[in-house]
């Protein structure tokens, strides 16, 4: 019998870290596999450890690394290691850049990794389209990377120190990830969940004409991970790869917001539109951060979902549950 793979989710309380961890908890048929998570500021909730009751939990400081090696002791070497954890709020990256970097730069990950005698895993790990300037639309992987904030240069110097120190990697540089609550809801305010709730009240409110993004389906974004890690499980070819992973729709937040009002049936006259420049968010944005995302449906047969349908699917979980 050969040993089931171990899969690491990095940040698996967070958003994205739960989504991943449902969506290999989803494969265990055609790909096996025991899971972990490591965790930091809050220890994973009950909710959690019911929908998943083989998965192991281990604390880590990504700062200090601590706690990495309790993992090798009690799960072992993994094969498969997701990196969601990060400082993502532009604003707080401004404000304490040295956490920012400390945290975005997963160093002590990577030399845990490097530490490891039999270790031979696919590090996959979650970047931003803010790398990108935000002067055009729809930027490709090759394109120069020159972000206009902390959060932006914290993630490019993470980037830079996979690549260099890495043999085995992808990184994918995703969009704003919107789709349903998680298992365990996460406190943290969800795009779309947010705009309905703004509009459902009846109040008229604010939104961004001239900030442009390709806003990509959680699930989406899951089924990339899944894809890499299937691939590297099934066929062990070690790869350095970098992917662009947003929606198929550049849009704006009003058109967002115009969007989420049409499906609900809102008052579209509660929607006002105003520019980026007249709000002062603590934080310089990027204006266009589009990105053409080719590669990622050439590479791994990924169809990422319209933004429209992923907001249907979003609301109708959002009624259902």
């Amino acid at each position: 019998m050969m040993r089931k793979k171990r899969v690491l989710v990095v940040g698996g309380t967070g958003y994205l870290g739960q989504h991943v961890l449902q969506g290999f908890s989803e494969i265990q048929a055609t790909t096996p596999c025991d899971l972990a998570l490591t965790h930091h500021s809050n220890p994973p909730p009950p909710a959690l450890l019911t929908a998943f009751p083989h998965l192991l939990s281990f604390h880590v400081d990504l700062k200090t690394g601590q706690g990495f090696q309790a993992i090798s002791q009690t799960f072992g070497p993994p094969d498969v290691v997701i990196n969601c954890a990060a400082l993502s709020v532009p604003r707080a990256c401004e404000m304490d850049p040295a956490a920012a970097m400390s945290v975005n730069v997963p160093s002590s990950l990577v030399n845990w990794l490097l530490s490891l005698e039999e270790s031979n895993s696919l590090l996959i790990h979650l970047s931003t389209d803010q790398v990108y300037e935000g002067a055009k639309s729809f930027y490709k992987e090759d394109d120069e990377t020159v972000p206009v904030n902390v959060y932006g240069k914290s993630k490019v110097a993470a980037e830079q120190f996979i690549s260099e120190k890495c043999s085995n990697f992808a990184i994918l540089r995703s969009s704003i990830i919107f789709g349903p609550q998680t298992v365990s809801p996460v406190p943290k305010s969800l795009p779309i969940q947010w705009i309905d709730g703004v509009l459902s009240k009846g109040n008229t409110s604010e939104f961004f004409h001239d900030e442009f993004r390709c806003p990509v389906y959680v699930k989406d974004v899951v089924a990339a991970i899944l894809a890499l890690s299937k691939r590297w499980i099934s066929d062990g070819k070690q790869t350095k790869l970098l992917l662009n992973v947003g929606g198929p729709d550049r849009v704006s937040r009003l058109q967002m917001a115009e969007t989420v009002a049409d499906i609900r049936g809102y008052n579209p006259s509660l929607i006002k539109s105003v520019s980026a420049s007249t709000v002062d968010r603590g934080v310089k944005s990027p204006a266009d951060i589009s990105m053409d995302i080719t590669k990622l449906v050439q590479t791994l047969g990924v169809t990422p979902t319209s933004f429209r349908d992923g907001v249907r699917l979003t609301l109708s979980t959002e009624v259902k549950s």
